[in-house]
């Protein structure tokens, strides 16, 4: 399934989808975007694969998208057969958890693509940016409506209006980063996560993430929703075997 600029492997639970051109600080091409949307897809109905992560190669995540792409005067943004936007789409509809390893540079899509992460991990020399200001464009990826989610309204219009960068702290203080680690750290640090979440209850993780997805609801909406899940769980092979293992003194297994 790897090509040149994308490698994936799947190792224990996870699958891990590296872009792979170093030499343009993993700038994303529409064949790049093609193949990590395949990867994010594909993932979904595969039993063997429980998380997807996706980092970039050497010190750089990504400089964002192929700049040669904004030259293209064909070049639209919403038709469903593009590349990017069919990656965008995978993003958006991942029903696994989707975690993100920030190694260096996060430019564009790049930042707006964490938005959609589930969790995020960086290297404490990780920068991310949304410079789409600087370019006469829109942010893209939902951003404009996630983005005062996950920051509050004002530090989003800030970063949006004004395109700078902010360092791995400042990401973690905002809430856009769950952990900050050394770059020789990051990669072995999020695969233990990875990992861990993998070996978590598939169905009961796939729940939560629905329910932590899904659209706005009211208090007393999502406790019945909850409490209904919760009856149906506790009939579950997966509950059932969390409980013997409990009883038993030993690692539950989900597999």
């Amino acid at each position: 399934m790897s090509t040149e600029n994308i490698l994936i492997t799947d190792d224990n639970g996870v699958r891990l989808v590296t872009m792979n051109r170093e030499d343009k600080k993993n700038a994303i091409t529409e064949d790049m975007y093609a193949a990590m949307a395949d990867a994010i897809i594909t993932a979904q109905d595969n039993d063997a694969v429980r998380v997807v992560m996706i980092t970039g190669a050497g010190n750089v995540f990504t400089a964002g998208n192929d700049m040669s792409a904004f030259l293209n005067p064909k070049a639209r943004m919403g038709d469903a057969d593009l590349p990017v936007e069919r990656f965008l789409q995978a993003i958006l509809r991942a029903k696994k958890p989707l975690i993100a390893a920030v190694n260096g540079l996060a430019i564009g899509i790049g930042t707006t693509m964490l938005l959609h992460c589930d969790l995020v991990y960086a290297s404490d020399n990780a920068r991310l940016s949304m410079p789409f200001i600087n370019l006469g464009l829109m942010p893209e990826a939902g951003s404009s409506l996630l983005l005062p989610f996950a920051v509050g309204t004002k530090k989003a219009a800030q970063m949006l209006m004004f395109g700078d960068f902010h360092d791995a702290r400042d990401a973690a203080d905002m809430g856009l980063v769950n952990e900050v680690f050394s770059s020789d750290a990051l990669m072995d640090e999020a695969m233990v996560r990875a990992r861990a979440l993998a070996a978590k209850p598939p169905a009961a993780l796939l729940l939560i993430k629905n329910l932590l997805k899904r659209e706005p609801e009211t208090p007393a909406q999502r406790m019945a929703r909850e409490s209904a899940l919760f009856g149906e769980r506790l009939q579950s092979a997966e509950c059932k075997e969390a409980a013997t293992a409990f009883f038993e003194k030993r690692a539950p297994d989900f597999f």
